[in-house]
C-alpha cells in the first residue's frame, strides 16, 4: 500500500501546531529547574522532576493519538519514565526517544537571558533544556499527528521519554527490561537528542563518543603550610596533578597518548567527515565563541572533526581545593581535586577503558602522594549500522522536500547512553539519530537555545521518514 502525502499541508499543520501548542509548553518546561540527579542529589524531595513529568503528562493526554496509552512509571528511587504506546495499522514498530532531565545552570548567560527564563529572540527560544531535550516529546507526537491528519496508516509507535540521560541514563536499563513487553522489538529507532552541522538541511548522527567521568584527588600534606617554608621541600599538589594528567594527554597537542585509548577510524567515517567539511567549510570551527585572536588546535578541518568525534579527548570540568583568587594566600595547599571528562572513541568499550585510566592515574604515585579516583557510571559510545537503502532514500527525500537540500551525516562528540544500550539489545534495528543542537545552540552551557524554524522542519522530516517505513515493510 502506497500512501500519498501532501507535503505542503504537512508543513503548514506542523508549523501551526508548533506555534500554538508546542512553543508555549516548552516555555513552561524551561521555567522548571529539573536538573538531572547527578547535579541535584535531592531531586526527588525538590519535586521538580515530578512537576515536569506532570506538565508533559497533561499535554500528552490532550494530544495523544486515538487509542494510544500513556504509561508513567516511577519505580522506587528511580527517575520517572514516560511511555506512549500508539497502536498501528501496519506491520513494524518504531521507537522514538527523548529525555526531560536537564544540565545545571552554568555561569555566563548574556544580559536578559537565564537558564530558567524562556526568552524568544530572533526565532530562538533561549533557556535550559528546550533544545536538550525538552522539545523531543512534543515534536514526536506532532509528527505522528500530522501524518494521521492525512489518513496515513502507521506502524505501531512507542515514544519513550526518560529523566536521567544527563546523568548517564542509570535508570534506563531497569526500565528497558521492566517495560520489555510494551517496547517490543523496534524495526526503526528515531532519537531526537543529537545535533546538526547547520540549520539548512537534515542531519543524521552516525556515531557517538563514549564517556568516562571521574573525580581525581591528590593529597600530599595533612594541612596547608606557608609556601615560603615548604615549597621546594614538598611538591605542590597541583604539580602532581599536572604530572598525572600528562600520563594521559600530550598537553601541547591535546592528543591522548595511551595506545589502548585509541582506535582505527573507519574509512567511511573519514569520508563522511570530508563531505561534511566540504559543505560547512570554516563553520566547522568559527561558530565557537572564541576570544579575540584565539583559534583551533589544528588548521586541518577534517582532523578537527575527527578529534571531536572519533578520538579520545580530556577536559577538566571542575576543581576543588583551590581558593578563589581573592582568598589565595602564600600557602602550599594540602590537596587538589579535579573533575575529569574523558571522551572516548565510539567503538571503545567503556568499562575496560575506565580500568586503563584508573591504573594509569593511581600507579606509582609521585612523592608517595595519596591518589584517589572516584568514577561515575561509564558510557560506551555507539556507531550506527549501515543504512538500509529505503531508509537512506527516505532521509534524502525528507531533506530535499523540506529544506530543498540533501541530508548529511556526521559523528557527534557527545554521548547518548541509550544508543549503545539499544544497539546491543536490538542489533537488527535501523537508526535515525538527529536533533536540533546546531551551531551555537550551546547545550550544557550558557545561552542554550532552541532554533524554532529548524525544529519545525526537523519535525516534518521525521514525519516523512515515518511514512516511508510503511511502504517498505
Amino acid at each position: 500500500m502506497i500512501n500519498i502525502m501532501n507535503t505542503e499541508k504537512l508543513t503548514q499543520g506542523i508549523n501551526k501546531f508548533w506555534d500554538e501548542e508546542i512553543s508555549p509548553t516548552i516555555c513552561e518546561y524551561i521555567k522548571i529547574p529539573n536538573k538531572s540527579p547527578a547535579f541535584d542529589s535531592d531531586w526527588k524531595a525538590n519535586g521538580y522532576m515530578d512537576k515536569v513529568v506532570d506538565l508533559v503528562k497533561d499535554w500528552v493526554e490532550l494530544y495523544k493519538p486515538l487509542h494510544s496509552s500513556l504509561h508513567i512509571l516511577k519505580e522506587g528511587n528511580r527517575t520517572p519514565l514516560l511511555l506512549l504506546d500508539i497502536p498501528g495499522e501496519c506491520d513494524g514498530t518504531i521507537l522514538m526517544y527523548g529525555h526531560l532531565d536537564k544540565q545545571p545552570e552554568m555561569e555566563g548567560w548574556s544580559d536578559g537571558l537565564g537558564p530558567w527564563e524562556p526568552v524568544l529572540k530572533n526565532d530562538k527560544l533561549f533557556g535550559r533544556g528546550g533544545a536538550d531535550d525538552g522539545y523531543a516529546v512534543f515534536a514526536s507526537i506532532c509528527s505522528i499527528n500530522a501524518l494521521l491528519e492525512q489518513d496515513i496508516k502507521l506502524p505501531r509507535i512507542v515514544v519513550l521519554i526518560e529523566c536521567s540521560e544527563e546523568s548517564g541514563s542509570p535508570d534506563l536499563p531497569f526500565y528497558m527490561d521492566h517495560c520489555a513487553d510494551i517496547i517490543g522489538s523496534p524495526d526503526l529507532v528515531i532519537c531526537l537528542d543529537s545535533g546538526a552541522g547547520n540549520y539548512e538541511q537534515f542531519w543524521t548522527t552516525t556515531s557517538l563518543r563514549g564517556l568516562i567521568g571521574c573525580t581525581l584527588r591528590v593529597d600530599i600534606l595533612t594541612e596547608g603550610i606557608h609556601s615560603g617554608g615548604g615549597s621546594g621541600i614538598a611538591s605542590s599538589s597541583f604539580r602532581i596533578m599536572r604530572q598525572l594528567l600528562s600520563r594521559l594527554e600530550d598537553e601541547k597537542s591535546g592528543h591522548i597518548i595511551v595506545e589502548d585509548l585509541i582506535v582505527d577510524i573507519p574509512d567511511d567515517r573519514i569520508n563522511e567527515v570530508q563531505a561534511m567539511v566540504d559543505v560547512l567549510g570554516d563553520e566547522v570551527f568559527n561558530t565557537l565563541p572564541w576570544i579575540r585572536n584565539a583559534g583551533p588546535i589544528t588548521d586541518d578541518k577534517v582532523e578537527m572533526v575527527l578529534n571531536n568525534t572519533w578520538r579520545s579527548m580530556l577536559s577538566v570540568v571542575g576543581a576543588d581545593g583551590l581558593p578563589a583568587v581573592k582568598d589565595g594566600g602564600n600557602v602550599l595547599r594540602p590537596y587538589t581535586t579535579v573533575k575529569l571528562s574523558l571522551r572516548i572513541p565510539p567503538t571503545l568499550e567503556a568499562i575496560s577503558a575506565q580500568k586503563i585510566v584508573h591504573d594509569i592515574l593511581t600507579s606509582d604515585p609521585p612523592y608517595g602522594a595519596k591518589i584517589s579516583v572516584d568514577f561515575e557510571e561509564p558510557a560506551t559510545g555507539w556507531e550506527a549500522p549501515p543504512l538500509s537503502q529505503w531508509l537512506d532514500d527516505a532521509i534524502q527525500q525528507a531533506s530535499v522536500a523540506i529544506f530543498n537540500k540533501p541530508a548529511l551525516a556526521m559523528g557527534e562528540g557527545g554521548t547518548i547512553p541509550f544508543m549503545s544500550m539499544l544497539g546491543e539489545k536490538f542489533p537488527d534495528a535501523q537508526f535515525v539519530i538527529t536533533g536540533v543542537l546546531g551551531p551555537q545552540s550551546n547545550a550544557h552551557g550558557p545561552n542554550e537555545f532552541l532554533h524554532i524554524p529548524f525544529a519545525k522542519k526537523l519535525t516534518a522530516c521525521v514525519a516523512i521518514i515515518i511514512e516511508n517505513i510503511v511502504n517498505n515493510k
